[in-house]
């Protein structure tokens, strides 16, 4: 009798286990998703109010979001782009920077 209880109640125990794990993994997923939607929604700028990286300051640079006064002024030394991908392709910001800033800048060749 002993052991039918325990065959019985082993496997219940085991699926009520795998049913909090696959739960968990849902509610991450769902959480994961509805993060990726938000940053997917942001608002971008219109070309006209993107900041300048061939013209702008340092100081105006550094008012775009995700962007520090030191990368500012890297982005001032090493000018002139002639694209904005220059800062990636350049070695002028990390990857993580310029995918952080790259919807509000812009890099104009003529002068201004």
């Amino acid at each position: 009798m002993q052991n039918l209880i325990r065959l019985t109640v082993m496997p219940i125990a085991l699926l009520a286990v795998f049913l909090a794990g696959a739960t968990r993994i849902v509610a991450v997923a769902s959480q994961s998703n509805s993060a990726q939607s938000a940053t997917k929604t942001k608002a971008t700028p219109p070309p006209e109010a993107r900041v300048d990286i061939n013209h702008a300051s340092a100081e105006e640079l550094a008012k775009v979001p995700g962007l520090t006064p030191s990368w500012a002024g890297r982005i001032v030394r090493f000018r002139p782009y002639r694209t904005k991908q220059d800062l990636l392709d350049h070695g002028v910001l990390p990857s993580d920077v310029y995918d952080s800033i790259k919807d509000y800048i812009i890099a104009h060749r003529d002068e201004q």
